[in-house]
């Protein structure tokens, strides 16, 4: 548990380091409180305006109207099931107090087809999540479809800045002088500094336990020993409840590539990042390339299963709740759900975290941590119904009255007050630690809602952390660092580098996928050497020179914030 003082949070600590932000701060100073501003959603930008109520710099903003308001909220992510507001406590509790319901709107199938469709039509719902790489940002960025949160909280909630991290809206102010979104799960490299040491990855790789145990425990560090484990857990266990054991999980097979076989297996690797300043191609790395021929090699021995190629996150989630893997490549935040669900059945059916696949010197892994970027970026539309409640909702769940409203639920009802500080009441915390699903539809704090969690907010009040969790996250202790100045790099939307970047990513999407299924080393090498030497056709030296440009601008941007 990261030791926050709850008195002293980095909100009320941290000068204006980013001139562009304190230029900000300057001209909220001569903001005069006189003044009356009309809002409405740019649907009406013109007509129908009705007066806003004014907000003060010195006073949260959202308090200045809390009559009844929904507000569309687009996730970009099929798999959000935290879609039934209204209906928990947290959610009950939250718009009671602020007047704001939440109408969330989830894909229900393909995500970009959904999201790019929307951009075509021109319009939005009033709130957007999604990752912060998404080509679709720069889009609606570009196409005017998003509003410039700054310029929001200039007019109508100057409070805004109160509460929000000058070093995130520095790292997200655009080329215009604007920004036009702001994460969840980010951490500066001062954050770093502060909490790092308590700080853990998502990235492991895990084992059944008893699966694991009964094969002896093997070292599945080498490539000799990652094949032997996988065989030796299909001989002894073919099923699993009547079913095929599935040797290896991985995070699912996209159009660009797949998680699992990329940065996490190349950061258990400790392939480096950068050599003396210039961007290293980790996808060339020998100990990389080496691995993908070790997983060619584990399929051409059936320890491959066909799924994998083809499973979604869904499909995946009823697998791993049956433990139906032996062993993952993944993100264990990914699989709370599941864990808690074997856990109840058979405490050593559960997932643990493994030294796995490591480099010919068996370095540690290193492990990415929270960085700037954080993990989501939040905009809001041009078509907002209404301005300046949208900006004052975000500020309150940016805030830590929000924060706390929404990671603790409702004082009283979910948590007491014990020493100045918010407890989960024991039948909360048993719920939560035994059935996360139910805890979600009767409570539905702890980050149900986690569009603008902040870590660093909420860890203050974070229960210690149990079984089949703890052990996980004190396995990537000390092995989990930050790398914000390797964030943003890759040139998106309809710029040269960015066209050359999507087809070279697709063509990864494709290539990847074919190197495992290849029926020998020779034809992986083929097949890669094709890949290589079309890369670089499209252009791969163009997108190189852009990400070292901005590598080089990120390292200066974050100098100010060590």
């Amino acid at each position: 548990m990261r030791n926050t003082d709850p008195k002293m949070t980095k909100r009320s600590t941290r000068s204006w380091r980013k001139p562009a932000i304190a230029a900000l701060m300057a001209g909220l100073l001569t903001l005069t409180t006189a003044c009356s501003y009309f809002g409405g959603g740019s649907k009406s930008a013109n007509e129908n305006q009705t007066p806003v109520k004014q907000a003060s710099a010195n006073e949260p903003g959202w308090k200045a109207d809390t009559s009844p308001i929904t507000f569309d909220w687009y996730m970009n992510f099929s798999w959000y099931t935290g879609t039934d507001w209204g209906k928990d406590i947290t959610s009950q509790y939250v718009t009671k107090k602020t007047g704001v319901k939440v109408n969330f709107i989830v894909p229900a199938g393909n995500e970009n087809e959904k999201l790019n469709t929307m951009i075509a039509s021109g319009k939005l719902p009033d709130f957007i999540t999604l990752a912060w790489g998404e080509d679709a940002v720069k889009k609606m960025m570009e196409g005017k479809l998003v509003l410039p949160l700054n310029e929001l909280a200039d007019q109508y909630d100057p409070y805004f800045f109160k509460v929000t991290d000058p070093a995130k809206l520095a790292w997200y102010t655009q080329p215009d002088g604007n920004v036009y979104g702001y994460p969840n799960a980010s951490s500066s490299p001062a954050d770093f500094k502060k909490y790092g040491e308590n700080y853990v990855s998502n990235q492991v790789f895990v084992v059944r336990k008893d699966m694991y145990e009964a094969l002896g425990k093997p070292d599945m560090r080498t490539p000799e020993g990652f094949l032997k484990a996988l065989e030796m857990a299909k001989e002894k266990y073919p099923q699993v409840n009547g079913q095929p054991l599935i040797p290896l999980g991985l995070h699912e097979f996209t159009e660009n590539g797949n998680y699992s076989l990329e940065s996490y297996l190349q950061n258990f690797l400790n392939v480096p990042m950068e050599k003396d300043g210039k961007l290293y191609d980790r996808s060339t790395d020998p100990e990389y390339v080496k691995w993908l021929k070790t997983l060619r090699q584990a399929n051409q021995e059936g320890l491959l299963a066909k799924d994998i190629f083809i499973d979604k996150r869904a499909q995946m989630e009823e697998k791993i709740s049956q433990g139906r893997y032996f062993a993952m490549l993944y993100q264990r935040s990914d699989f709370g759900t599941q864990q808690n669900a074997l856990y109840a059945k058979d405490p050593n059916s559960v997932y643990i975290a493994v030294d796995g696949p490591s480099n010919e010197k068996m370095d540690p892994p290193v492990l990415s941590g929270p960085g700037i970027s954080g993990w989501t970026l939040t905009l809001i539309s041009k078509d907002v119904k209404d301005k300046a409640r949208a900006i004052r909702f975000l500020e309150y769940i940016i805030s830590e009255e929000g924060q706390r409203d929404l990671y603790m639920g409702e004082p009283g009802v979910t948590y007491d007050m014990v020493n100045n500080k918010p407890v989960f009441k024991p039948e909360v915390l048993k719920l939560l630690n035994s059935d996360r699903s139910a805890f979600d539809t009767q409570y539905g704090a702890s980050h149900k809602y986690w569009m603008e969690m902040d870590t660093n907010i909420t860890d203050q009040w974070k229960p210690e952390s149990v079984e089949p969790f703890k052990q996980m996250e004190d396995w990537t202790k000390g092995k989990t660092v930050s790398r914000s100045e390797f964030d943003q790099l890759d040139p998106t939307g309809n710029s040269p580098e960015g066209i050359i970047n999507t087809k070279i990513e697709q063509l990864w999407g494709k290539t990847l996928p074919q190197l495992l299924l290849a029926s020998s080393d020779s034809e992986f090498d083929q097949i890669f050497q094709n890949y290589l030497t079309k890369r670089d056709e499209y252009g791969f030296d163009k997108v190189q020179a852009y990400r070292q440009a901005e590598y080089e601008k990120n390292v200066e941007k974050l100098k100010g914030d060590q």
